[in-house]
């Protein structure tokens, strides 16, 4: 039985319980007390510690439902380390339905933080020291900005050959190679030793089915294959490809957008992706693909200037049309009586 003994915020959390906590953060002006929702679940057994944060942009919501239905979850049965559950990191900002804290600060640029510093940077300091520096793994849930989609994607630091097993675990079609970035939640995790995914998948202020099952899924299957969970892996888990690179591509007129391809599609150099035109219907030009890829990525707002993003399209190695299948093998296994539906269509 495990038992070093841990206590978060107070409360000493024992082998084989489960407990909710509520992390003061600060008070709002107001005088309301503000808190952060931990549910914690450790095992009987010596195991991992485990990190699952959804909301640290508070306009991302996918990541809260993936997180309800794993708690709500009969197959979510810890039998070894422990596993913390984070719904709403930026709690400020899920309350005001914004990206940003109330400073306006990206939390997700704030980490590590400080106990002194900004109110973004006090939230990026407790998560830190309370939940983040605990664990030998982590998952970040998040979603596209707003207006913009994003095709479920697990991006990662795949170089290292543990965050790559990881990720080929979680089981969706595409990983992503990806940098860190400074002040993330993922950099400052990695430089503790911390191992971490990153889930990228639908869009702002919106549920997406798919993405949210693929979500729990995938947060499953990592459980699984670290020993937190006693159930047995996915016979089938939909095989993943790497994509060392990616790129926006970018309109260079101004108008109305007409999008001809969607999230997943398959694509060949210099095909059309969209035209933009103006309000008697002439068109100004169209918006090519700069290389061969699969669409990772889109702007869903059918309105444009001049150099705005509108397509995020990912470059394989393999053949685009082996990743494009297994899109849609996801799409089949997740959601059967309504296949090819993603996010943003």
């Amino acid at each position: 039985m495990a038992t070093t003994p841990l206590v978060i915020g107070n409360q000493e959390i024992l082998p084989g319980r489960s407990y909710r906590i509520e992390l003061p953060v600060a008070r709002l002006y107001t005088d309301t007390e503000v808190t952060m929702p931990v549910y914690v679940i450790r095992g009987k057994r010596p195991g991992p510690s485990v990190f699952v944060s959804a909301a640290i942009h508070g306009d991302e919501l996918n990541g809260i439902e993936i997180v309800r239905r794993l708690i709500q979850s009969k197959t979510l049965k810890v039998s070894a380390g422990t596993l913390y559950l984070v719904p709403m990191v930026n709690v400020y900002g899920v309350l005001n339905q914004s990206r940003y804290m109330p400073d306006r600060r990206d939390l997700n640029r704030s980490f590590p933080g400080s106990a002194k510093g900004s109110l973004a940077g006090r939230v990026a300091n407790m998560l830190m020291e309370e939940i983040v520096n605990r664990c030998q793994y982590g998952i970040d849930l998040h979603t596209g900005a707003i207006h913009r989609s994003n095709l479920p994607q697990v991006r990662a630091f795949l170089e290292d050959p543990e965050t790559l097993k990881l990720a080929q675990n979680f089981g969706v079609p595409v990983l992503l190679n990806s940098n860190l970035r400074d002040g993330s939640l993922r950099e400052a995790a990695v430089a503790q030793g911390t191992k971490i995914l990153i889930y990228e998948a639908g869009q702002a202020l919106r549920f997406d089915e798919i993405s949210i099952r693929a979500g729990v899924t995938g947060v499953l299957n990592v459980l699984t294959y670290l020993g937190l969970l006693t159930r047995k892996m996915p016979k089938k888990i939909v095989q993943p490809y790497v994509a060392n690179n990616s790129a926006w591509v970018r309109t260079g007129f101004s108008g109305i957008v007409n999008h001809l391809k969607n999230l997943g599609d398959q694509v060949q150099k210099n095909d059309v992706l969209a035209t933009i035109g103006g309000p008697f219907g002439e068109v100004f030009g169209q918006v090519l693909a700069v290389r061969s890829g699969i669409i990772i990525g889109k702007l869903n707002i059918p309105l444009a200037q001049e150099g705005d993003a509108l397509f995020h399209i990912a470059f394989f190695s393999e053949s685009d049309e082996d990743v494009y299948d297994n899109i849609e093998v996801m799409q089949e296994a997740l959601m059967p009586d309504h296949p090819f539906i993603l996010a943003g269509d």
